[in-house]
């Protein structure tokens, strides 16, 4: 008998997804940044110093010796009563419209994915959270990049876009200390954000990992208390550590509900363990309150040693706004500096000598634009390193 000749197909081909959402180049970057000689002003990492890692210690042994069942099982995709209690409260909500997410990126994600069909238009600003470009990429919308400046979204002309017939589904921005430029958005521009919401009728996505570590000025009013079209994204990863996985997004009941229905489907739902833990931390007002100093107190030494270091090694060199909070310097070589060449192509010959940025490049919503710019992070190196850091990028901007 003859065998049948089996006929040898390739290997089904991956779908479009990974060619629609890019690779991040933080993310690519990080990995070359790690090699010990290179000093990293890349990624924005909270310092691992301000983690409050004997809370933590504490908390998990307490939940574990009094009900481990309850923090080890299964739990509801809304997130577990007590910590969406927590972030209701601290945020003036209902705890109804609170859904708990791993990470504020899995927020971002989901809510892409629940307001988003492919095909709809999200409004971002340019230069971008490239998290966001990532999440709005991947659920098959077309990006709608408006320009922002040192005072957040040109919200005039994302309203001279709205009256000639653009139409978002949605309008993501990091309103307080945004990512990469640290710019807050100007309280008129809140107020004047929200109105259009209501009068075009798109949801505003306010993204604030930041918003928590002011050193200097006033907080604005949150955008969700000016219209109900905003979901607020929250997180724990810059207040507490990245590595509890906790986030949150505020939501009417109505969208929150549709929500966990597409949470279901990518997780079930967030640690148990992880959400007690960060209930515990954020519910005691005295603790949390000295742990928001203490970050303050940190990124704010940091953030002005940085700045000092940059005008004593490249007087001229540099523009940037110095922060009020946050993580980031997003800095502007001068027309003089290096004029043939870009920051990207001027990474490779910085990490040569020893120090890593992020060329601007990165967070263009739209091709092209922001190659004469860089962001610098200060959260995680000692006044010292970044004194050295300065002096090694001017050996390649002078």
């Amino acid at each position: 008998m003859v065998k049948p000749t089996l006929l040898a197909y390739p290997r089904p081909p991956i779908g479009r997804g990974p060619q629609r959402i890019g690779s991040s180049a933080i993310r690519d970057l990080l990995a070359i940044a790690q090699r010990a000689e290179v000093i990293s002003l890349a990624g924005g990492l909270p310092d691992p110093d301000t983690f409050p890692t004997d809370a933590i210690a504490r908390a998990t042994a307490e939940l574990l010796a009094g009900d481990p069942a309850s923090v080890l099982q299964y739990g509801p995709t809304d997130g577990c009563d007590a910590l969406r209690e927590v972030v209701a409260a601290s945020a003036g909500a209902d705890p109804a419209g609170v859904l708990v997410t791993s990470g504020s990126q899995q927020a971002l994600d989901l809510v892409a994915r629940t307001v988003l069909d492919p095909g709809d238009v999200a409004v971002v600003a340019d230069p971008a959270y490239v998290g966001a470009l990532q999440a709005l990429r991947g659920s098959g919308a077309e990006l709608a990049p408006i320009p922002s400046d040192e005072h957040g979204l040109r919200v005039d002309l994302l309203a001279d876009a709205l009256h000639a017939g653009l139409r978002p589904k949605l309008v993501h921005v990091v309103a307080t200390f945004d990512n990469p430029t640290g710019a807050t958005l100007d309280p008129r521009r809140r107020v004047a954000l929200a109105e259009l919401a209501e009068e075009f009728g798109f949801w505003i996505v306010d993204d604030d990992p930041y918003g928590a570590i002011r050193w200097r000025g006033t907080a604005p009013t949150p955008l969700r208390t000016l219209t109900d079209r905003t979901i607020a994204l929250g997180s724990t990863s810059k207040v507490l550590c990245p590595g509890l996985r906790v986030g949150w997004a505020i939501a009417p009941p109505e969208l929150e509900t549709a929500l966990a229905i597409v949470k279901q489907s990518a997780d079930l739902h967030t640690s148990a363990l992880s959400q007690q833990i960060a209930a515990r931390l954020l519910g005691d007002r005295q603790a949390m309150g000295e742990q928001l100093d203490r970050l303050r107190r940190t990124y704010r030494a940091r953030a002005e040693a940085l700045g000092r270091a940059l005008e004593r090694h490249l007087p001229g060199t540099l523009a940037f706004t110095p922060p009020a909070g946050g993580m980031f310097l997003w800095c502007r070589l001068a027309d003089h500096v290096r004029p043939e060449a870009t920051t990207t192509e001027l990474l490779g010959e910085a990490l040569d000598a020893g120090v890593a940025f992020v060329p601007g490049a990165a967070f263009a919503a739209g091709p092209g634009g922001h190659d004469r710019h860089l962001r610098l992070s200060f959260a995680t190196g000692a006044p010292a390193e970044l004194d050295e850091a300065a002096r090694r990028l001017a050996t390649v901007l002078r």
